[in-house]
């Protein structure tokens, strides 16, 4: 594929340091793409993919034909080659390659688990997704890849970390995921409606009118994996419930995968009551950031660090932890994320 000249004209305006490293610290590595049907995907309208890694990796890429020769720092160069390939196999498999996509493989190249995660198994099968009505969802970062293994094979999981890390969307994902294979009869989704550092005042309407702004960001998820109408089907039947966490009390949820969000917002009184629910053939998952607590106690109020304190090592429960590295929406969150806590958070 022949360089574009747009792309050309954008490469003439970088500093020369910016896109060419020096030579006596610069590797070269080509790669050969079989399959050149996805080349123009791959490399993105005028480049802009290949001109994103050059960006974010500090190389140089240049593009003739099937072939991709990438100049820079050895580690850097190692690192593009993954990316590149890792694309390409988003590609083959029949996956979508958005920026946030490629973003995520950048950010996973430097894990010590790279060749299984971008390579993906024979075929080109990933080596763990969630399948739902609308999409295919697979991991964008390592701990990620813990998380959806966890959400298979434990009974119990707690998800702490910063906004944006997927906690709650894969919680959703392979709830759907279960619902529609049947190994479950429902899906319980539920929040505290606690306002977060605001006062709202009185809320018109029924009941489910005052929740229902609490729980937007569940219905967001839903209405992502599912298609509308199965989604407003699934609620009037009750196969699906969106409900406050006070709604829990006095129940025992069976045969049902329940995800609790916003966990940090919770009372240990309330996350007591609402773990106790735990019936036959559930899975339960607490969602929250323990950093981020709306309660007037602040952070030694929460429920969510209360609980993780005493049930961490359990059988049966797992605990996973993100950070700030993990963050799968645009990257600037992520740097906010970090402003906000600290590198070390």
């Amino acid at each position: 594929m022949a360089r574009k000249p747009h792309r050309a004209d954008e490469a003439h305006h970088r500093p020369e340091s910016q896109h060419r490293p020096d030579a006596h610290r610069r590797a070269r590595v080509e790669v050969e793409f079989d399959e050149q049907t996805v080349l123009g995907t791959l490399f993105g309208q005028f480049d802009t993919n290949l001109v994103h890694i050059e960006n974010r990796l500090g190389v140089y890429i240049s593009a003739r034909g099937n072939r991709v020769l990438i100049e820079g720092p050895d580690d850097s160069v190692a690192r593009a080659r993954e990316v590149l390939k890792g694309m390409h196999q988003r590609l083959l498999s029949g996956q979508d390659l958005d920026s946030g996509a490629v973003d995520s493989l950048i950010a996973m190249s430097v894990e010590p688990t790279l060749e299984g995660i971008i390579t993906g198994a024979p075929g080109g099968a990933p080596p763990i997704m969630i399948r739902t009505r609308k999409k295919t969802i697979v991991p964008r970062s390592a701990t990620q890849i813990d998380y959806m293994r966890a959400l298979i094979s434990h009974d119990v999981i707690f998800a702490l970390g910063p906004a944006g890390t997927g906690k709650t969307y894969l919680a959703v994902a392979q709830a759907v995921a279960q619902l529609i294979s049947g190994s479950v009869q429902r899906l319980i989704l539920s929040r505290p409606a606690v306002e977060a550092g605001e006062r709202l005042g009185f809320l018109p309407g029924d009941m489910k009118e005052k929740v229902d702004p609490y729980l937007r960001p569940l219905y967001d998820a839903l209405y992502d994996c599912m298609p509308p109408e199965q989604v407003e089907r699934r609620i009037a039947s009750g196969e699906i419930e969106i409900a406050p966490i006070a709604f829990m009390r006095g129940r025992t949820l069976a045969d049902a995968f329940v995800i609790l969000d916003e966990a940090q917002n919770t009372t240990p009184a309330q996350m007591k009551m609402f773990l106790t629910r735990f019936g036959q053939n559930s899975r339960m998952v607490v969602c929250g950031d323990p950093k981020q607590v709306d309660l007037p106690g602040g952070v030694g109020a929460s429920g969510l660090n209360d609980a993780v304190q005493r049930l961490e090592g359990v059988e049966g429960i797992a605990t996973v932890r993100f950070k700030t590295a993990d963050v799968v929406r645009h990257p600037i969150v992520g740097r906010i994320v970090e402003a906000y806590e600290g590198k070390d958070a």
